[in-house]
């Protein structure tokens, strides 16, 4: 169901695969730094004391070496930095197909359940529908036909059938008798007619009905379906704002990272060779008698 698939795995957050990218190279980069700038203060130093000493030619290639040394840290610091920050955001896009795919996953799941649950609702109404029909059917077939109802003309053509009966006037009581069979043929097919026209009346309205009860319940099934529609809608877009505030966040920090690095290069080597100096001046001094 969608909520087992809801609760199913949560999908890895994009600051996590971020995180987790981050920490593993950023702790291999500060111990290489520490030993290449260990190293440089060395260099740097050595550089120095030639130059003191007068020994210039030494002195030379030390500076030089200091130099190739520098560019190769700065350019490998770059190199580890950029490899770096592609890690973290490609961890950041694969964080993302992964819920987008969990997320389109249980709405499927959701929209399928709700469309079979939809087509079952349908079905029982077709099912009773075509069972109340049937009743409808039996019960007018059932119904005793309605006796006759003639018209006062008839009537009156037939009382005087019987008078001129009675009288022994049977020539013109089979005459008045020919008029009232057929008056009475006709009457009989305008009422059988009318009473058909009348179940079919009864039967249409019945279906009418029915139709009505089948037209409301596809509207009310669309109304959920859209309802729907809209709150995956929603929840995507939610879900991509998300996913844009974290890559904007990672890229703010990215730039601030290459920024520092680009400024804190020579300002952490003349930290390092600084400190080195005031212990070489330190130890130079020795114990005082």
């Amino acid at each position: 169901s969608a909520r087992a698939a809801r609760r199913g795995r949560d999908p890895p957050h994009p600051e996590g695969a971020v995180c987790h990218r981050g920490q593993l190279s950023s702790g291999m980069d500060e111990e290489a730094d520490s030993a290449v700038q260990e190293f440089l203060g060395i260099l740097e130093q050595h550089k120095k004391n030639c130059e003191r000493e007068g020994k210039y030619i030494e002195a030379d290639i030390a500076k030089r070496r200091l130099e190739e040394l520098k560019q190769h840290q700065e350019k490998r610091r770059q190199e580890s930095l950029r490899s770096r920050q592609i890690a973290q955001r490609l961890g950041v896009e694969e964080a993302h197909m992964v819920e987008f795919q969990q997320f389109n996953a249980a709405w499927d799941e959701k929209m399928k359940e709700y469309e079979e649950r939809a087509t079952e609702l349908l079905e029982a109404m077709r099912q009773r529908h075509m069972l109340d029909y049937n009743e409808f059917r039996r019960k007018t077939e059932l119904e005793p036909q309605r006796k006759p109802k003639f018209s006062k003309e008839l009537l009156d053509l037939r009382k005087i059938e019987v008078t001129l009966a009675k009288r022994g006037e049977y020539a013109d009581a089979q005459k008045v008798k020919v008029q009232a069979d057929e008056m009475e043929a006709q009457e009989l097919d305008k009422m059988q007619a009318l009473n058909i026209q009348h179940l079919s009346n009864l039967e249409a309205k019945f279906l009418h009905k029915q139709d009505q009860e089948l037209s409301a319940l596809r509207q009310r099934i669309q109304a959920g379906s859209e309802e729907q529609r809209k709150a995956r809608q929603m929840d995507l877009e939610r879900l991509l704002q998300r996913y844009h505030n974290v890559k904007a966040e990672l890229e703010s920090q990215q730039v601030a990272e290459r920024l520092r690095m680009k400024k804190g290069i020579s300002g952490l080597e003349s930290s390092y060779m600084h400190s080195r100096m005031n212990a070489s001046r330190l130890s130079s001094r020795g114990p005082r008698s």
